[in-house]
C-alpha cells in the first residue's frame, strides 16, 4: 500500500507590483497554519517518506514550518515541474518516484486540487464532497492506494483516507 499526502501551500500575501509569483512570501495567517497542520500530521503519524516540494518561496516556507512540526524531517526534493503544474505533470511526477511508500507533495492550485479529485474513487462521502468544493490554502489531502508501486497510479485508485485543514481542525476543536 502506498500514501500519497496533497497540501496546498500556506496562505500568502498578494504580489507587489513587479514582484515574480514565484516570489511571494506567506503572510501572517501562514505562518500560524502551516504548523498547526504539521503539528496535526506529527500526531497523527501522517509522516512522509519524501517530501517534493515546489520552488516556489510560499511553498518553501510551507514545508519549513510543517517539517518544524514533524520532529524527524523527511527528505525533501525541491522539483521544478511542480510549480503551475497540471494533473498531468504531478501525476507523471509521483509515477517517477520509487522509494517512498508515503510521499508528500507541496504545491499549488489548482494542479492539487484537480489530481486530488481526479485519483480519488472511494472515502468518506462527506469529506470527499467537502474536498471537491475546495482545497483550501493549508489543506491536506491523505489519499490511500492499494498498490505497492507508485507507477501503477491512475485515476480513481485512491481511497481518501481524510481532508483536514486548520480551519476544520479548530472546528473539531471548539
Amino acid at each position: 500500500m502506498r500514501r500519497l499526502l496533497l497540501l496546498r501551500h500556506a496562505k500568502t500575501e498578494r504580489a507587489e507590483p513587479g514582484e515574480r509569483d514565484r516570489d511571494r512570501k506567506l503572510m501572517a495567517r501562514g505562518r500560524i497554519d502551516a504548523p498547526i497542520i504539521g503539528a496535526y500530521m506529527a500526531r497523527h503519524r501522517l509522516i512522509p517518506d519524501l517530501a517534493l516540494v515546489s520552488p516556489a518561496t510560499r511553498a518553501l516556507e510551507t514545508w519549513q514550518l510543517v517539517a518544524t512540526a514533524l520532529g524527524k524531517t523527511p527528505r525533501m526534493v525541491e522539483d521544478e515541474r511542480i510549480y503551475n503544474s497540471g494533473t498531468d505533470g504531478l501525476g507523471e511526477l509521483i509515477r517517477e518516484t520509487d522509494d517512498a511508500r508515503a510521499l508528500l507533495v507541496v504545491g499549488h492550485n489548482p494542479g492539487l486540487h484537480d489530481l486530488a479529485r481526479q485519483l480519488i474513487g472511494s472515502g468518506d462521502v462527506e469529506a470527499r464532497e467537502s474536498l471537491y468544493e475546495k482545497l483550501p490554502t493549508s489543506g491536506l489531502v491523505v489519499i490511500d492506494l492499494a498498490f505497492d508501486d507508485w507507477s501503477k497510479l491512475h485515476d480513481g485508485a485512491g481511497r481518501l483516507e481524510r481532508f483536514i485543514s486548520p480551519r476544520l481542525i479548530g472546528a473539531a476543536s471548539d
